[in-house]
Order: C-alpha cells, then structure tokens, then sequence
C-alpha cells in the first residue's frame, strides 16, 4: 500500500498546490512543482514526508520521468485556459490528468505490455470524462469548461454565453450524455486491462472503476443534470461496490482487448516503451500469484482515495 499511497499523495498535493491561491501565482507555483520533482528523481527530495515517499517510489520503481510531466502539463493547460474545441481536445487534456496517473499506478503493479498500458490509459481518460461530466456546473462557476466547444454549438449552446450563466438545458443534458458514453465505452474497453493485472492487484483497481463509472450512472438517473446538483456516491454505496470488486480475484481472465491505444494517449505509451520491451503482454497471465508490490493494499483504501 505504501507506494501507491505515496504516488497519490504526491499527485493530490502537486494538484491543490497549482490549484489552491491566485491565478496570477499559479505559474509560479507550477515552476515549484517541476522544480520539486527534478529534485525528487535526482535523490534528493524535499524535506517533507509526501515528497521523500514519492522520491523513494519512482527511483525504486524506475518511473518513466515523462509521466509524472504528463501530469505536469495538464496543470498547464488548467493555468493557461485552454479551450477544448474538440472530444480529441478533452481526451489529449484527460491523458495528461489521469491516464498519466494510471501509467504510473501501472508501473508499480508490475504492468509490463503495451496492451496492458493501452487498457490502463482507457480506464484513466473515462475516470477523467466522468470528473468532467458531473463537475459541469462546478467547473463554469470557476471560469472553465472542459466540455467540446463543437458539441456544445452543435446543441446551440455559445461556450461564453455558459461561462457568464451556468444554466442546465436538455441540450446541456444531451452533451453530458454523449461524453458519459464516451467514458462508458472506455470503462468496458479498459475491463480486459484489469485482467492482465496480476491477481493481488485486480480488487482495487476494479473497485474504483466501477465506484467512477457509477457516478456516471447516478448522473443518468437524474437526467445529466451537474450544474444544479453535483452528484456523488455515498461511502456505502461505495463499499458495496469495492465488495462486488472482490469478485475479480477469482473470475477467469476477459479475453485480451488489443484495440491501440488512443491516438492522444500515444506520447504516454512511447514513455514506458522501455517497460514494455522487457515484457509482454501474455506474461501477465502467469504473474497471478505475485503480490504486486505498489498495488494498493485492498478496496478500502480505494475507497478513501476517491
């Protein structure tokens, strides 16, 4: 457990840091956090517990140093308000904010293969779609919109107009809808990766997959409606879910999905194609009694981190 919670912790820092303060400062305190993490992967950290650990985990683990500045430029493209025109826009934004997250989670449970990173980065977009679909009103009131400009002109809805008064419609509605379905598609996609995890590894990951894509259902149910309510999963509901997760451990492997990866995911695959050419992708099927040594230790500390 130690290594992914130093993982995320270092991540969920790095993101309230940018975040947390003036815009004007917010470069500023970008230009820390790079500062921070070259000084992480030379060996000598901040004196601070979040940034030992982190330090510790990627120079053990040998974490592609492009990962972590994946990350790194999304906080970026948030600072400099990047409009995203395009679902390609989103999903390029999303690669940087959370695939890159899961790239590095994949490195610490022994991932080893394209596809098995290929699945990971599916699963780490349609987790980012679903935070873009139910923060809609949320992230308008903050002064941004991650929505597709096309699709939201397509429905006759001017993105500033939306900005200046946050206000749901049926044609909002239908915009949210089509991005859940994006992230629906890549949540069953990336069900195949989860496969090829070793088998200590599968509860947890699973168990997140399902607590985000139930966001996504919650969000239906109430007519994708995340402007004037912001939807959430209650910590039982949670747990019962991390609970039907347990099943994975025993379930027979999905078979292999080895569609590519995403076009806008690809940077991030050439980054651990070191990785990948120690290993492949079958090799994962007999890995199934090792303990994946960054895995997160159980569904329970899954559902404390989302």
């Amino acid at each position: 457990a130690g290594p992914s919670l130093a993982l995320y912790s270092f991540c969920r820092k790095a993101d309230d840091d940018v975040d947390e303060g003036d815009i004007a400062g917010a470069a500023g305190r970008l230009a820390k956090l790079h500062t921070r993490l070259n000084d992480a992967y030379a060996g000598r950290p901040r004196n601070n517990p979040v940034d030992r650990s982190f330090s510790a985990v990627v120079l053990a683990f040998d974490v592609p140093r492009e990962l972590p500045l994946a990350m790194l430029d999304g906080f970026r493209w948030d600072i400099q308000q990047v409009e995203y025109r395009t679902y390609s826009d989103v999903v390029a934004y999303s690669s940087r904010v959370a695939a890159a997250v899961g790239g590095m989670m994949t490195v610490l449970m022994g991932g080893n293969g394209a596809v098995t990173f290929s699945r990971a980065f599916d699963l780490g977009v349609a987790m980012q779609l679903t935070n873009i679909a139910r923060d809609v009103g949320e992230d308008a009131r903050n002064g941004r919109v991650y929505l597709p400009s096309d699709w939201l002109e397509e429905e006759g809805i001017d993105p500033k107009a939306f900005l200046a008064d946050p206000r749901f419609t049926p044609e909002l509605g239908r915009v949210v809808r089509k991005l859940l379905d994006q992230a629906d598609f890549l949540y069953h996609r990336a069900d195949s990766g989860v496969s090829m995890l070793p088998r200590s590894c599968r509860t947890a990951i699973y168990a997140a997959r399902l607590i985000y894509s139930d966001i996504g259902l919650k969000l239906l149910r109430c007519g994708c409606d995340s402007v004037t309510v912001r939807t959430v999963v209650s910590r039982r509901r949670k747990l019962r879910l991390a609970l039907s997760a347990s099943c994975e451990v025993f379930r027979a492997a999905r078979p292999r999905n080895t569609d590519p990866v995403l076009p806008e995911c690809a940077y991030l695959l050439e980054a651990v194609s070191g990785i990948c050419a120690k290993g492949n992708d079958p090799v994962i099927k007999g890995m199934d009694g090792f303990v994946g040594p960054g895995a997160p230790s159980g569904p329970t500390q899954v559902v404390d981190m989302v």
